[in-house]
């Protein structure tokens, strides 16, 4: 599933919600999806970067986007709420989240439901029609844990998207990025989100995270969600990108809220060297 993440120091975009039922308030009743939806997702603001970084790149409106590692593609279901005229596809191996993601994401959409197209399949695969914009978010490219193999997967992307088509992925750096803690957040209902770090390994960058949930009855539901990734850093992703044959990639890193210093203002720029913080998420934008 392609889900994350910890809250950060520098950054509003990983702190929405998505709208939803109540917040069950104990662990044995609580619905996982729902909650890591509540706590990590904010697909408004994803599309939003999407929509404006595209026109601001190709002048004119996409059409079709393809979300890979999408989970309960709550990103793409935003997606096709902005118009009629928009298509989507999604591609994940594991039916779990999808079939919750149909359920909950998209029969409420009605008509607009049948413009999306779910595939439980690698996604080195194709796609249906090629997209003007294709993503990996929350991280979920992580889970490639060699350079040839992320290399390759890069290289399917850029080949797969149609003519000016772009391809964006987010990623998170920053000291504390590397640091085996927990951090914790309040969610609403009486839940607090944890994200833990449990280990890094500097030798070989391999990275193992989980989300955990508390309730104010006590109860925690633990491992919520693992993952057991490869922490890569931003410039081999951007050296990546390039050898893959993108012809341009740009970074975009977001402003600093002039009330606190310690937040994002939820505007993300084009930046080459950006501004390092305790943790922090940035774009990649790779241009075919």
């Amino acid at each position: 599933m392609g889900t994350s993440i910890r809250s950060r120091k520098k950054s509003k975009k990983k702190q929405g919600k998505v709208k939803g039922g109540k917040v069950p308030p104990a662990a044995k009743t609580a619905d996982r999806y729902e909650l890591y939806q509540r706590a990590v997702n904010s697909p408004d603001n994803d599309v939003d970067f999407l929509f404006d970084t595209y026109r601001a790149m190709r002048r004119k409106k996409p059409r079709h986007l393809r979300e890979d590692f999408c989970g309960t593609a709550a990103l793409a279901a935003e997606w096709l709420r902005r118009g009629k005229d928009l298509s989507a596809e999604g591609f994940d191996i594991d039916p779990e989240p999808v079939d919750w993601g149909y359920k909950h994401n998209f029969e409420p959409l009605g008509e607009a439901a049948a413009r999306m197209t779910f595939h439980l399949k690698d996604v080195r695969e194709p796609s249906q029609t090629p997209p003007d914009v294709r993503t990996a978010p929350n991280f979920s490219y992580w889970l490639f844990m060699t350079r040839k193999e992320l290399l390759a997967y890069f290289a399917s992307a850029r080949e797969d998207l149609a003519p000016n088509g772009i391809f964006v992925i987010d990623l998170y750096g920053g000291p504390e990025a590397m640091c085996e803690m927990e951090e914790t957040r309040k969610i609403g209902g009486g839940v607090t989100y944890v994200w833990d770090q449990r280990e890094y390994w500097p030798g070989t960058g391999e990275y193992e995270c989980a989300i955990h949930f508390r309730f104010k009855d006590g109860s925690e539901m633990r491992s919520a969600f693992e993952y057991r990734w490869r922490f890569w850093h931003l410039t081999e992703l951007k050296d990546l990108l390039l050898e893959a044959g993108f012809a341009t990639v740009d970074g975009y890193f977001e402003g600093t809220d002039p009330d606190d210093e310690t937040q994002g203002d939820g505007n993300f720029e084009k930046d080459l060297r950006g501004e390092n913080c305790e943790a922090w998420i940035a774009y990649l934008v790779a241009g075919k």
